[in-house]
């Protein structure tokens, strides 16, 4: 899955490691890239990234930009194998604007940036084919996500799922469900009714179809 995520090497820019800060400036003030991969000198091994804030600093304190760029060089482990999982590249990721894909010999490929991986989690919970948003709010307990599918799934599909624990408590955790345009106003009417009976508040419900953000 991860290798249909990369941006392949041949779009990217990237730098030598024999490169100096003004050349990655001159690359930073004709683009709007925040950071830039750094490969060795055969092209072919990744060795960290350069930010275009850590330079400006520099240049700040009146740094020299003749310097190397490794010399300001960040995020020297901050990357996956190809065969990573999703998990692996999610947390590795982070707040980071990218992070660079490497083969099973160690060659860079490639990089995921944070804002595919936004898109794709994105593409997930809204579906092109969905209409309504539902988000439940659980006490937590065992099976209470499957209990909730059974409900639904009596009435309609389930284009999808997810939850998610922002209180970092399990007695306020949120189960999002998205369905799917083909579900009627009163089938909505009944799941909602019996998820309520069954303890799920209903903490928000959304039209997708009203939606600005598909």
């Amino acid at each position: 899955m991860l290798a249909t995520l990369v941006k392949s090497r041949d779009l990217l820019t990237t730098l030598s490691e024999n490169a100096t800060l003004q050349d990655a400036l001159d690359v930073f003030d004709n683009s709007n890239f925040r950071a830039i991969p750094i490969l060795d000198e055969s092209g072919q091994l990744f060795r960290g990234a350069i930010y275009k804030l850590h330079i400006y600093q520099h240049l700040i304190q009146g740094g020299d930009l003749n310097a190397p760029v490794t010399s300001y060089m960040r995020n020297m482990t901050k990357f996956v194998r190809v065969e990573s999982t999703f998990y692996e590249a999610f947390f590795t990721l982070k707040d980071l604007p990218f992070i660079s894909v490497l083969d099973n010999d160690n060659h860079f490929i490639g990089i995921l940036t944070h804002s595919r991986m936004m898109r794709l989690l994105a593409d997930s919970w809204t579906t092109d084919g969905g209409r309504y948003s539902l988000t439940l709010v659980s006490e937590g307990e065992r099976g209470t996500l499957e209990k909730a599918t059974h409900i639904i799934s009596r009435y309609t599909t389930i284009s999808s799922a997810m939850t998610l624990d922002p209180d970092k408590n399990p007695r306020t955790t949120r189960l999002l469900f998205t369905l799917p345009r083909t579900v009627s106003e009163g089938s909505l009417s009944k799941i909602i009714k019996i998820l309520s009976r069954k303890g799920y508040h209903l903490e928000s419900l959304e039209d997708l179809s009203q939606s600005s953000y598909v």
